[in-house]
């Protein structure tokens, strides 16, 4: 994704709105059309003005001052055209379909693009085609000037990056061994990755899917079994989803209502994947041998595997719907998926709770 100045507010072309008609003779009483009209409306103006201004159409925005709907034109004689559609009119020397071709020129000289080129963009306020170079690096310009066609060279400070998504029952990796990922959550500064406490007592830094989280923020083990990775990394989003892996599309996390004994529930992690099961008893005691005592836990007949540990409980989704309700975090259990078995959870309430978190939630 490239960050740009916030000069102004640009608008595209071509949503999709009803078209509506307009007054007819220009006049100075007619009102200039601004955000506060609606998005229907501006696209509804954005989409007639387009079409009829034809090939001296050179593009709309909203000012960032005002908020009011801008019209480029190359034609000056359009004016008051656009003045009777609600609009400012502003004469630009450049059509929208000229930077189109001039922005097609670029996308067809990728090969050998240097690194330090992070993109390139029609400034639709501007009237020009905008090439961000990382640093004003030299071979990034002289990219830029060869292309033979007209653009204005932007410095950015830093290289533009994928974002990638912490999502429930993925892996999670720390130095000492590997688990799954429970619920994403935030405080007013911050996000945070819950998972099992017996992961993050490894401490130190943590890796995902995608590259480096953060690292261990807090852990509670035994006793409880919970903790939370800080995210530090801007390529990071923490969406409210949990991997289903072959069984399906993602779901999503609406809330944390607890499922009672007998209620059916799922739970996802990195090394079984999508398995689900039935409550079988709440806030149990659990003796996970050499002093480890967790209290707590809710059990199900839900299998799960090493690996699994931290990964998503959540309630089974109903038939169609792909929203479920946050349950709580893989903690231990007996048995495995080849043969079934009963496996323990930590509920994910609290340690929102303890640590006062807010979940992310659909």
């Amino acid at each position: 994704m490239i960050r740009r100045p916030l000069r102004t507010l640009t608008v595209l072309i071509g949503a999709a709105a009803a078209v509506t008609a307009f007054a007819a003779p220009a006049s100075a009483a007619t009102s200039v059309l601004n955000e506060a009209a609606g998005p229907a409306t501006v696209a509804a103006a954005q989409q007639k003005l387009g079409t009829s201004l034809g090939a001296a159409f050179a593009g709309t925005w909203l000012d960032a001052a005002t908020g009011e709907l801008v019209v480029g034109t190359t034609d000056a004689g359009q004016s008051d055209r656009i003045r009777a559609a609600g609009a400012i009119p502003k004469v630009l020397r450049h059509s929208a379909a000229e930077l189109k071709k001039i922005q097609s020129t670029l996308d067809s000289r990728t090969a050998g693009l240097p690194g330090s080129v992070a993109g390139w963009y029609v400034d639709v306020p501007a009237n020009e085609v905008v090439v961000s170079v990382v640093g004003g690096d030299p071979a990034g310009r002289a990219w830029a000037a060869s292309a033979g066609v007209p653009v204005r060279v932007e410095h950015v400070t830093s290289a533009p990056r994928p974002l990638w998504s912490v999502v429930g029952g993925q892996g999670l990796y720390f130095s000492g061994g590997a688990c799954s990922v429970g619920f994403n959550a935030y405080d007013d500064d911050d996000h945070y990755v819950i998972t099992a406490g017996h992961c993050t007592e490894l401490g130190g830094t943590v890796r995902g899917a995608g590259g480096t989280i953060g690292k261990v923020a807090r852990s509670s083990f035994p006793g409880n079994d919970y903790g939370t990775v800080k995210v530090t990394h801007s390529d990071v989003s923490t969406p409210p989803r949990v991997d289903r892996y072959e069984d399906g599309s993602d779901v999503r996390i609406e809330g944390a209502d607890v499922v009672g004994v007998g209620g059916r529930v799922c739970r996802s992690g990195i090394t079984t994947h999508w398995h689900c099961g039935r409550v079988e008893a709440l806030d149990q005691t659990v003796n996970y041998g050499n002093g480890n005592i967790v209290r707590g836990l809710t059990q199900t007949d839900a299998c799960a595997e090493p690996g699994d540990s931290g990964g998503s409980f959540v309630s089974r989704p109903s038939s169609g719907s792909k929203l479920v309700q946050a349950q709580g975090m893989t903690s231990g259990g007996s048995g495995d998926c080849d043969e079934g078995g009963t496996t323990f959870f930590q509920p994910v309430k609290e340690v929102l709770d303890r640590y006062d978190l807010r979940l992310e939630k659909d």
